[in-house]
């Protein structure tokens, strides 16, 4: 899988030209590419054609920075990678006409070790290494302060006493760090919780935007939304280096199998080995006290990470959520996962991709040609709603929950959309 946002070698350049070349073959033959949609709402094939279209197009700008950035113009692929004083030095050298083979040479180190040095953007250095690189390529850091000010110690260290107490209850009664337990101090405790959420946000940064309502909201310092985030990140990668998962671009093949499985009795767990065997980690993570988030999408090390809450436990508010946040990934993998999704579905949104990802959701679970023909869609009977659902091959409370949301009734048929039966699948008793 080649890095979101940049290409910083001949190899990643060869493979992100080869995943470019396989999206220019699935965009330029319906031959090839209806065999991906077939079944598929005819809004969600369209969307998630426009994504592929999109996508091949910033790769190609990636492999175009890089090779920009090999004859002297670096400004784009610096622009593209940050902040980030590892992938500063990649630069460098790149900029600068030099071979990794060159840059061992005038370091008097053997090649594979620079190799080694760039294929972990240099984090596994020592400081006075990282100094000596920086020398012979003649960078030059001042010391400036203003660029911690968001940093992972400042938004770590700048915790209010409350929530400071919110966050070490909920991470002891949901056993988030193996050191933390009842006979801890505030003390000892938060030296954990510090320590787990600076380190997060120095290899991922913050949550920037939280859409919770009509307009996306800047969250970086929601400390109970960053300390979730770490904690589902954390999870999610120790299941990544486990499994060995790796996420496939262009495979959509799946997406029916997993709606079919609400209507089995453990569709939530099913659904959950289903995304992991096509590469998308799902953890489940009880919200803190006070967070507004039922969903969450973001990427750890390149593979897609759906984060829920489960705040409403009830099967019709799973699946929508569920299917939001896969829209994410397969429709916005390269236009706004690496920052991540941080989704309030009580609250309605304008922002395009929340549309298009709501969009998503709504059609592979109900597709609209179809809602819009049914009598199902203004019946008050119970019959004709489940034979609708069955018709769809969902779980009848899927739909219920729709015709709740349309006639914004939650009162009507209350005891028909699966409460108290999702959490118990999902997450364990602690």
């Amino acid at each position: 899988m080649i890095d979101t946002n940049v290409v910083l070698n001949e190899r990643e350049a060869r493979e992100a030209r080869a995943v470019a070349a396989q999206f220019d073959q699935l965009l330029s033959s319906e031959k090839v590419f209806e065999p991906i949609i077939a079944g598929l709402p005819a809004q969600v094939a369209n969307a998630f054609r426009k994504s592929l279209s999109v996508q091949r197009n910033e790769i190609y700008s990636i492999v175009a920075a890089y090779e920009s950035a090999k004859v002297g113009n670096w400004q784009d692929l610096q622009k593209r990678a940050g902040a980030d004083l590892g992938v500063a030095l990649i630069i460098a050298r790149i900029a600068r006409q030099l071979t990794q083979k060159d840059l061992a040479r005038k370091l008097g180190l053997k090649e594979q070790q620079i190799q080694r040095y760039e294929a972990d953007r240099y984090r596994s250095i020592s400081l006075s290494n990282f100094q000596r690189v920086a020398r012979v390529l003649g960078l030059r850091w001042k010391p400036d302060l203003s660029p911690w000010s968001a940093s992972g110690w400042d938004v770590a260290q700048d915790i209010s006493a409350v929530d400071v107490k919110k966050i070490l209850k909920h991470a002891r009664e949901n056993q988030w760090f193996e050191g933390i337990d009842k006979s801890d101090s505030d003390e000892e405790s938060f030296s954990y919780l510090h320590r787990d959420i600076s380190d997060h946000i120095a290899k991922y940064g913050t949550p920037a935007l939280l859409r919770t309502g009509l307009v996306s909201e800047d969250h970086s310092n929601d400390i109970l939304l960053v300390a979730w985030k770490a904690r589902v990140a954390r999870v999610a990668s120790s299941i990544i280096k486990d499994k060995k998962i790796e996420y496939c671009l262009v495979d959509a093949t799946w997406l029916l199998h997993l709606v079919r499985l609400s209507k089995l009795p453990d569709g939530p767990a099913q659904a959950r080995a289903l995304l992991l065997e096509k590469g998308i980690v799902l953890v489940v993570e009880r919200q803190i006290p006070g967070m507004k988030v039922d969903g969450a999408a973001f990427l750890v090390d390149g593979i897609p990470v759906v984060g829920l809450t489960l705040r409403r436990d009830t099967i019709d508010n799973f699946w929508f959520t569920l299917m939001h946040e896969v829209g994410h990934v397969l429709l916005h993998y390269r236009s706004g996962l690496n920052a991540g999704f941080f989704d309030d579905m009580h609250e309605n949104s304008l922002d395009e991709v929340e549309r298009e990802a709501n969009e998503f959701a709504s059609n592979m679970l109900i597709p609209d040609e179809k809602w819009k023909r049914s009598p199902a869609r203004i019946s008050k009977a119970v019959g004709v709603i489940e034979k609708f659902a069955n018709e769809l091959g969902i779980h009848p409370a899927i739909v219920f929950g729709r015709i709740q949301k349309e006639r914004d009734n939650y009162s009507i048929f209350s005891d028909m959309i699966g409460a108290g039966t999702v959490r118990s699948q999902l997450i364990s008793n602690r």
